[in-house]
């Protein structure tokens, strides 16, 4: 299998978004960016009306994959945006927040800012490395957004395939100090808390390490060239300590934020099982949590009816939207 936790979404919105691909990122050439409303937005090509802020340094040490991208739009609005902040995928070994353009069709009219979150990958860190990164990305965003039009207080999360593990994980996770790390924390420096989340989209992530094995994965947890090895330095049979922390049903509180679930029934890398397994869990202690089910769907599918209810989704916990998004069927392309 040439690919793990990765996929490519189809046009939709008139936006083709291919997204990560598991082999290692190549280094990217870039200028950290400070903080602040004098950083240069440029347009984004293939994006009218949408204009993105490059490499802001949220770890505050060059690294490029500890840097993300803001996407503002260009249409005036009277006080600050609600933010939509991307996680992409690549098996934690490849993809870069580039991929991020993903959510190009989310943010078209104008209502959303976005942000797209690089982190390091497993050829420079392995896990909870990953996490640390993300951690301190939303951060940043608590404290330099609002300087970018961009209102860190309603953020939602969506992440694809090892992104929808991250943002599970960030979803979970809200307060768990084991997982905070200190990126881009000075030395003695005080952690800030991150904003909360109102909203967690996870679509085809990994929920549960330990129940993983056996559910009909081509993916072999102990395949030393294998993802799950490579994120856990080593077999995961022999890292199941890892496994269960770096697992978002771990950390399940009747506290966490509302979750929309995206999966398909016939992906061979994430098997549904996780997504049914983390639905339930989540219901059980309280928390709303919606399961979009993909009949025959492969590991990442799209379509105009799979974007339409993640904004619904978002509108809801975002906006006061009503309530209509519901467990069920997604169409898994379009017809015609």
């Amino acid at each position: 299998m040439a690919t793990y936790f990765c996929g490519r979404a189809v046009l939709c919105g008139g936006l083709a978004a291919v997204l990560a691909v598991a082999a290692p990122a190549a280094p990217q050439a870039a200028v950290p960016q400070a903080a602040g409303s004098s950083v240069k937005a440029t347009p984004v090509e293939g994006a009218p009306g949408l204009k993105m802020v490059r490499n802001l340094d949220y770890g505050g040490s060059a690294n490029v994959r500890q840097m993300l991208d803001l996407y503002l739009p260009e249409k005036p609005m009277d006080g600050l945006r609600p933010l939509i902040v991307f996680v992409h995928g690549g098996a934690w070994q490849g993809g870069s927040k580039s991929d991020g353009r993903v959510i190009f069709p989310l943010l078209a009219d104008g209502v959303y800012a976005g942000a797209s979150l690089g982190y390091r990958l497993t050829d420079e860190a392995i896990w909870p490395a990953q996490i640390h990164d993300c951690k301190a990305a939303l951060r940043w965003l608590g404290q330099h957004a609002a300087s970018h039009g961009c209102d860190a207080k309603r953020m939602v999360l969506f992440g694809i395939s090892a992104g929808g593990h991250l943002v599970s994980l960030l979803g979970t996770s809200q307060g768990v100090d084991a997982l905070e790390g200190r990126v881009g924390v000075p030395d003695g420096g005080v952690l800030p808390r991150a904003p909360g989340i109102l909203g967690v989209a996870n679509f085809c992530g990994p929920a549960n390490f330990l129940t993983f094995p056996g559910q009909g994965s081509v993916i072999h947890e102990d395949d030393p060239m294998g993802p799950l090895a490579r994120f856990f330095g080593g077999p995961m049979s022999e890292h199941l300590d890892l496994a269960k922390a770096a697992s978002p049903v771990t950390y399940i509180t009747e506290n966490d934020p509302p979750f929309l679930h995206i999966h398909g029934t016939k992906d061979e890398l994430v098997p549904y099982g996780q997504a049914r397994e983390f639905d339930a869990a989540l219901e059980k202690s309280g928390v709303s949590s919606i399961m979009l089910t993909g009949q025959d769907a492969p590991h990442v599918f799209a379509s105009k009816d799979l974007y339409l209810k993640l904004r619904q989704f978002f509108d809801e916990h975002l906006l006061d939207g009503p309530s209509v998004v519901a467990d069920g069927p997604v169409a898994i392309r379009d017809e015609g």
